[in-house]
C-alpha cells in the first residue's frame, strides 16, 4: 500500500531550516518565477508605486520582439508602442473603472477579485494576436491601496476586444462591464456537463476523438456530438480554443 512518505526521498529530508534559509521566504517572486518556467502564460509583476513592472516572464510569444529584461525595463511604454491605438484607449477606460471598482470593495476582501480583459497586441512586424489579461492584487498598502499586482497573459479566444470580466474566488460571483451603458452587469458562470468536461480533460492530455470514445465508453459519433455542444456553449471553432476558454475561466 502506497504511504504518503512514499512520495519523498530519504536523501532529502529536510530539518533544522536555518535563518538564513528562512531569509529566503522573504523573495516572493521566486515562486512565481518557477511557475512562469512551467506555463505558456506571460507573467507580469506590476509596481504601482514605481509605476512599472517589476518582473516579467521570458515568454517570446508574448514580447514583441523583445527580451524579458527589455520590457521590463520599458515598463509601460511597451503598452504604448505595442497596443494598437483604439485599445489603448480601452486599457486606459478599464483602468479608471476597475480603481473605481476596487474602492467600492471592502479592504480585507479586495485581494479576492481578479479583472480580465482581451486587447490587440503588435509584434515588430506590425501584425496583431488578440490576447487575455488576467490581473490579481498580490499586495496592498496599510491604506488597502492597491501596490503589487500579479498579471496572466495568453491569447485569447474571444473574437473582439474588451470582454472585461471582474471574478470573485470566493463566492463564485462574476460581473461583466457594459461598454455602452457603462455599468457592472452580473453573468450567470458558464456550467460544463459531465461529458463535456470529461472531454476537455481529456483533450488537455493530447486524446484523440477514437480514444476519448475508448476511455468514457461511447462511439466517436457521440464524442463529436458533445464536442458540438461544446463549441456552442463557449462560442469557439476549435478544441483547443475550447481548452483555453476553459481554463482561462476556471470552468473545471
Amino acid at each position: 500500500m502506497t504511504k504518503i512518505e512514499d512520495f519523498f526521498s530519504l536523501s532529502n529530508t529536510v530539518r533544522n531550516v536555518s535563518q538564513v534559509d528562512k531569509a529566503q521566504t522573504a523573495d516572493y517572486l521566486e515562486p512565481i518565477k518557477a511557475f512562469a518556467r512551467s506555463t505558456y502564460k506571460s507573467i507580469y509583476i506590476i509596481d504601482y508605486e514605481t509605476k512599472g513592472f517589476e518582473y516579467v516572464s521570458d515568454n517570446p510569444l508574448f514580447l514583441s520582439g523583445h527580451t524579458a529584461k527589455e520590457v521590463k525595463e520599458m515598463g509601460y511604454s511597451f503598452y504604448l508602442k505595442y497596443v494598437i491605438e483604439k485599445d489603448l484607449d480601452l486599457l486606459l477606460k478599464i483602468n479608471t473603472i476597475g480603481f473605481e471598482f476596487y474602492e467600492k470593495v471592502p479592504v480585507e476582501k479586495r485581494k479576492d477579485y481578479t479583472i480580465a480583459y482581451d486587447f490587440h497586441l503588435k509584434n515588430q512586424e506590425g501584425k496583431t494576436m488578440l490576447i487575455n489579461q488576467k490581473l490579481t492584487p498580490l499586495f496592498l498598502t496599510e491604506e488597502g491601496k492597491l501596490w503589487k499586482a500579479i498579471c496572466f497573459i495568453s491569447l485569447s479566444t474571444a473574437q473582439h476586444s474588451g470582454n472585461i470580466k471582474v471574478y470573485n474566488k470566493n463566492d463564485g460571483l462574476t460581473l461583466m462591464y457594459n461598454l455602452k451603458r457603462n455599468i457592472w452587469e452580473s453573468i450567470e458562470k458558464i456550467k460544463l456537463a459531465k461529458r463535456e468536461k470529461e472531454i476537455i480533460e481529456l483533450s488537455t492530455r493530447g486524446f484523440t476523438i477514437n480514444e476519448i470514445a475508448e476511455t468514457i465508453f461511447i462511439s466517436p459519433d457521440t464524442v463529436k456530438f458533445h464536442r458540438r455542444k461544446l463549441f456552442e456553449k463557449l462560442d469557439v471553432s476549435t478544441i483547443s480554443e475550447a481548452i483555453a476558454y476553459v481554463t482561462n475561466n476556471k470552468l473545471l
